[in-house]
């Protein structure tokens, strides 16, 4: 009786081991991939790195040698109330690494109709210690435990700028208080909504557009500002403007 018994536990285990396996395997399935393509540009032109020469709204000229910025907690929404929320979302955008600007992760099969982000690094992670891969100090994108990451980062020159060879320098920082800079951005797919089924997959073009960093929602030019290198109320401007500078360019259905 107690052999027969040990033999039925031992087939109930291994009943609900197949179970959890095939469980896993359905679900992995049901998950389709989702490709997110970020282009820089300034007025439509692509950001050329050293070379390329820009004008923003005030006619002021600059060039551009240095791009990274963060983009984290990626989510897609669904029709309702449903919502998909990226794992380990961290990723720093950086012009100078052309794959950089192009991840991929898994999704479950539905339709969706918005994507949202933010820009930068959420305050937890910034008072979480060291970090890895794109969180990574080595990546140049962190100043102190007190002040955090560098939420965006952009460098160059400019004829109108008042610091020595004419640089230019903008290191926008900090995660709390009155002047924190993380900026949450929600894209709807307007006629485009992305349609996910099993063995389909989807990319999302999203353009970033530099020019509006001096001239959305706060009016800067660079013969004021040339600098800009610590949290505070002139970094908290640029941010606000930069928030408002992305946009759908194209959903692919595949």
């Amino acid at each position: 009786m107690k052999a027969r018994l040990v033999l039925i536990v031992k087939f109930v285990l291994l009943g609900s081991f197949f179970s959890v396996i095939v469980q896993a395997q359905t679900k992995k399935r049901n998950k389709q991939t989702i490709k997110i393509t970020f282009n820089n540009k300034v007025n439509q032109q692509h950001v050329i790195l050293d070379s390329a020469q820009y004008i923003n709204y005030l006619n002021e000229t600059f060039t551009i040698n240095k791009l990274k910025y963060y983009i984290s907690n990626i989510g897609l929404q669904k029709p309702g109330t449903r919502n998909f929320i990226e794992k380990n979302s961290s990723h720093l955008i950086n012009e100078e690494d052309s794959a950089s600007k192009t991840f991929s992760f898994l999704i479950s099969s539905d339709n969706y109709e918005s994507i949202s982000f933010l820009i930068g690094v959420d305050s937890i992670k910034n008072v979480s210690g060291a970090q890895a891969d794109a969180l990574d100090p080595l990546n140049g994108m962190f100043w102190t435990w007190n002040t955090g990451y560098i939420m965006f980062k952009m460098e160059g020159n400019s004829e109108q700028s008042s610091l020595v060879n004419k640089k230019i320098e903008y290191h926008i920082g900090g995660f709390a208080g009155t002047n924190n800079v993380l900026r949450s951005v929600k894209l709807n797919f307007k006629e485009d909504p992305i349609i996910l089924k099993k063995h389909r997959s989807a990319e999302i073009i999203i353009e970033f557009d530099l020019n509006k960093i001096w001239n959305v929602n706060n009016k800067l030019s660079i013969k004021q500002t040339p600098v800009c290198t610590t949290p505070g109320v002139m970094a908290a401007n640029i941010a606000n403007n930069y928030a408002a500078a992305f946009q759908i360019i194209n959903v692919i259905n595949h």
